[in-house]
């Protein structure tokens, strides 16, 4: 990846092949130096995004120009909405950013929505929700819909409905050759496929169209727990979840959060520990399940309750500004005491953890079964998931990414050696063979090929 100068601006040579973009896409393009450029900036600002060109498309026509006059000029072509699986990116790519493509419409007799590529999961929370239906977000509804659920899609609800993307019937998408081709089961069967799970890979979707659930409560939210409750916290969270029907989704989250505004004064400036829960179906049945995990040891703040969809994104209250972050994460076979021990050894009250959050989620029930299309999601079979995130500001900075893969490389033993393509982005090389088993890693990469034979897709 090359990047701009110390001036933030291109070379000669770059700027020279850029010629002409704004001839051939009606969109508007802003390159290094002009004051639009900044709105490349993702919501991981840790990422580095100095494109050549930042084009802020308004139709999946845009999105075929920019790949015909990329594939002419030498370029590469990366996609971002909102930026929060954001990696690099050099003056060797023109950013294509899809924040503009913001049609929303609710289908309330066949229950789907149809959204364009800059549309928010609130944004369909929004508009689904007073209809007495529930789009499957993932635990942060500030993130764009595309990238969710062309990475797989793992939300509150995952282990009773499934994978968000096994609800998805068809998209729009524009191939690495510049096609525009709208995708179902039937048409283009393979790019159905490979697109759900395969994120960018296949093309860039602009417009996606899925399933909505006729949900409008669930009974659910977070206990708080103190760090001096820890061991016996996560030990009593592991007994309990194995034995948990598939109505009953959970996480546990080791945390420390810092004393900003929207931080409860409870959990600010402090580490505590956060049993995350929604179940559906009868809330008096919610209640007696979760009744042994609340037993466990006394709350410091306990916000379950019988609460509307609109409100899934309160039981993880993911930040919503944007920030410097570094992510690992693994997943895990099996969760024995001594994996618990791991964690807490690494991240627990004395370990001197620099992480903000270390996160075990339970996986299986609806999960675990093949949906209705099969899909390039791979590690269905996966019990739980490890994720691990750290800010990266003075002055832990140096510390959290070292200490993440440290602490990931601790499971090992118990670890499948799997990530899913939406957690810890990065170039490693290697990333491609955790996210996919080797069939369907050598399956994206034909259908790539085809679809994208001058390999502009960054």
């Amino acid at each position: 990846m090359t990047l701009t100068d110390d001036a933030g601006r291109t070379s000669h040579d770059v700027r020279s092949r850029l010629d002409g973009l704004r001839d051939v896409v009606a969109a508007p393009v802003a390159l290094p130096g002009e004051r639009v450029y900044e709105r490349a900036m993702p919501w991981n600002v840790a990422a580095l995004v100095a494109p050549a060109a930042a084009v802020f498309a308004t139709s999946a026509a845009d999105v075929a120009a920019v790949m015909r006059f990329a594939g002419e000029r030498g370029f590469r072509v990366a996609v971002q909405a909102t930026g929060h699986g954001a990696i690099g990116v050099g003056d060797d790519t023109i950013l294509v950013l899809t924040g503009g493509l913001r049609g929303c419409v609710i289908d309330i007799d066949e229950r789907t929505a149809r959204v364009g590529a800059g549309v928010t999961w609130q944004q369909v929370i929004d508009a689904a929700v007073p209809q007495g239906l529930a789009p499957l977000c993932g635990s942060a509804p500030g993130v764009g819909v595309v990238g969710y659920l062309t990475g797989g899609g793992i939300g509150p609800l995952v282990r009773t409905v499934g994978l968000s993307s096994d609800y998805v019937r068809a998209f729009e998408l524009v191939t690495g050759s510049g096609e525009v081709l709208w995708v179902t089961p039937e048409e283009h069967a393979e790019l159905f496929w490979g697109v759900r799970g395969g994120k960018a890979m296949l093309g860039v979707v602009t417009t996606i169209e899925f399933e909505l659930l006729p949900i409008d409560e669930f009974y659910g939210g977070a206990i708080y727990f103190d760090a001096a409750d820890a061991v016996t916290v996560l030990h009593a969270w592991r007994s309990w979840s194995q034995g948990l029907p598939e109505t009953v989704n959970t996480s546990i989250a080791i945390q420390q959060l810092p004393p900003l505004p929207g931080v409860p004064e409870p959990l600010a400036g402090r580490m505590t520990v956060a049993v995350r829960y929604v179940a559906l179906g009868d809330a008096e049945e919610g209640e007696r399940l979760l009744a042994p995990m609340s037993a466990v040891a006394a709350p410091v703040l306990d916000t379950v309750a019988l609460l509307p969809y609109a409100a899934i994104g309160a039981v993880h209250a993911d930040p919503v500004d944007p920030m410097p972050i570094n992510e690992d994460h693994t997943l895990l076979c099996e969760l024995t005491p001594e994996a618990v021990d791991a964690v807490l050894a690494a991240a627990g009250p004395e370990a001197g953890s620099p992480q903000v959050i270390v996160e075990l989620r339970l996986l299986g029930g609806a999960m675990a079964r093949e949906p209705r299309h099969d899909s390039a999601f791979c590690h269905r079979n996966a019990a739980y998931s490890l994720a691990v995130i750290g800010v990266l500001a003075p002055p832990v900075a140096d510390a959290v990414p070292q200490h993440a893969a440290a602490l990931v490389a601790g499971l090992a033993p118990w670890s499948t050696g799997g990530q899913m393509p939406n957690f810890a982005a990065s170039h490693d090389p290697a990333r491609p063979s955790r996210c996919y088993d080797g069939d369907t890693l050598h399956r994206l990469k034909a259908i790539a090929a085809r679809h994208d034979p001058a390999g502009i897709l960054a």
